[in-house]
């Protein structure tokens, strides 16, 4: 392990910041932009590195986003969800890795999902306020046929677990 320096504060928010802006990004515009599952893989060398983890473990966080890839984009290919859901989920994965974390995580972004999709539904069913017509992304949510911001939950597990992880546990030293 290393001593903790700057880089290693940077890299300890660095994930849960990109977390937070993907969800926000999913609530305003149901999409999460390319560039955050990118800057989380880009993100996860200097991190692994500096908490010290070695080939191995690396190479089962590596396996784990693969994996969580492969999933994710067979539930895109039969309309389950969004492809920008299943890249954000895969680097998501990456950072969580094996283990108790992930099993965790797995669970945590199901209920919250789930959780979510029932505040949804409970909203679309009120009637939406004349002020709130003219946002478009509170009329996007509140349209009877749309869509659910599963990033939200996916980052609020990840959030939830991220104490967890080999990664912060190492890095918050």
């Amino acid at each position: 392990m290393h001593p903790m320096t700057g880089l290693n504060y940077f890299l300890l928010i660095a994930f849960p910041a990109l977390l937070v802006a993907a969800a926000v990004s999913d609530l305003v515009t149901m999409t999460i932009p390319n560039r955050i599952p990118l800057l989380i893989l880009a993100v996860f060398a200097p991190a692994a590195w500096a908490a010290g983890l070695d080939l191995q473990l690396i190479g089962w966080h590596l396996a784990v986003g693969a994996i969580v890839l492969v999933v994710c984009f067979g539930m895109f290919a039969m309309n389950l969800i969004g492809g920008g859901d299943a890249k954000f989920a895969a680097a998501i994965a990456l950072w969580i890795g094996p283990f108790y974390a992930l099993l965790e995580w797995t669970l945590l972004f199901a209920l919250y999902g789930g959780a979510l999709t029932l505040l949804l539904l409970a909203f679309r069913r009120l009637p939406l306020p004349v002020s709130l017509m003219s946002r478009d992304w509170i009329a996007r949510l509140h349209a009877p046929k749309g869509k659910v911001p599963y990033g939200i939950a996916l980052s609020a597990a990840a959030l939830t677990v991220y104490p967890a992880s080999n990664i912060f546990l190492r890095l918050a030293v």
